[in-house]
């Protein structure tokens, strides 16, 4: 037989001892946990290219939890899909123990939605408290006005745990804390007076946990309780105070403009008075002018001129007259 050809026979048969020797370590750790794993399942796995001790680890995790139901396919199909293998065996381990039904499908889906599946399940576990408003965001309590016009500033804890049915497709904090102030807003706004908020604080959550703000979201609202509640600002008064200078402004922008009307009209008579005036004063120009050409023409002689110049001399001494004896009248 040729050389090469038994190299090649050779090569061939040592392949398998190769992968069995480098797969060894694995094989002896699941079959010593009982959770067995055939060789050429791990050679598969390393030609898939997902890690062998990766899966196999899984295995022997859900293997001393108990959970024998689940096979080395949907670990490698999560594993591929790009999904936290350990993290959704750890959450399955988990809510098993807590009596938790959650099955490997959903959890998956959770994780691969993007969510801390084994985070959810601990919540669903041991509930959350969440502050409203969220003091990251920068306020610290919640403030809105009772029809009396007094301000109410509040604040609220609400404790939440996962709806792990829900936790695929549901709201997130953002959205309770979200309902939760506009609840408390409602509220407040629709109470008669302040007094009757700072008395009654528990109305408040009782009237918001009647709405069902946990519908759609991923969480189940066990119970809202206000932490705190003050008086603000009497927004009442400012928003009357504002409207009355408000309308103080109008009065004074209105009376300006009937001002500025009248000083229109004003200047408007003014400048009649001047063109009056002008015109008296063209008119009387032209009564030398009409003597002159009287006559001129004869209509009238020099006696009857003079007539005229004597009687407007008499007038004018008269005026003068009258002015000077009144004059002692008037400063007495």
């Amino acid at each position: 037989m040729h050389p090469i050809l038994i190299l090649i026979i050779i090569a061939i048969l040592l392949i398998p001892v190769f992968f069995f020797f480098y797969f060894l370590n694995i094989w002896v750790r699941a079959l010593a946990s009982k959770a067995h794993v055939t060789i050429w399942t791990l050679i598969g796995m390393k030609l898939r290219h997902v890690p062998p001790n990766l899966i196999v680890e899984a295995m022997i995790r859900l293997k001393k939890a108990g959970l024998v139901e689940i096979e080395t396919d949907p670990l490698e199909a999560h594993f591929l899909a790009g999904g936290d293998v350990l993290n959704v065996v750890n959450a399955l381990i988990a809510a098993d123990k807590a009596g938790i039904k959650l099955t490997f499908q959903r959890a998956a889906a959770i994780d691969l939605a993007g969510r801390d599946v084994f985070d959810a399940v601990r919540l669903s576990v041991n509930p959350r408290v969440i502050d409203c408003p969220d003091p990251n965001k920068g306020r610290l309590t919640i403030d809105a006005v009772a029809k009396d016009g007094i301000q109410v500033k509040a604040k609220a804890r609400v404790t939440v745990r996962a709806n792990l049915e829900r936790l695929v497709g549901g709201a997130t904090e953002e959205t309770i804390i979200a309902r939760v102030g506009e609840g408390i807003v409602t509220t407040i706004g629709s109470s008669d007076t302040y007094k009757t908020v700072l008395e009654n604080p528990d109305s408040i959550s009782k009237r918001v946990l009647e709405k069902g703000l946990d519908s759609g979201t991923a969480f189940e609202i066990l119970s809202i309780d206000i932490a705190d509640v003050d008086v603000g600002d009497n927004i009442g008064a400012r928003l009357q105070a504002d409207q009355a200078e408000a309308d103080k402004r109008v009065a004074q922008a209105r009376a300006e403009v009937r001002r500025a009307a009248a000083v229109a009209v004003e200047q408007e008579m003014r400048a009649k008075v001047q063109e009056m005036q002008a015109k008296l004063v063209a008119a009387q120009a032209e009564v030398p002018l009409a003597l002159s050409a009287a006559l001129r023409d004869g209509n009238i002689g020099v006696l009857d001129y003079y007539r005229m110049e004597n009687i407007k001399a008499d007038t004018e001494m008269r005026n003068n007259i009258i002015g000077t004896t009144d004059e002692p009248q008037k400063n007495g």
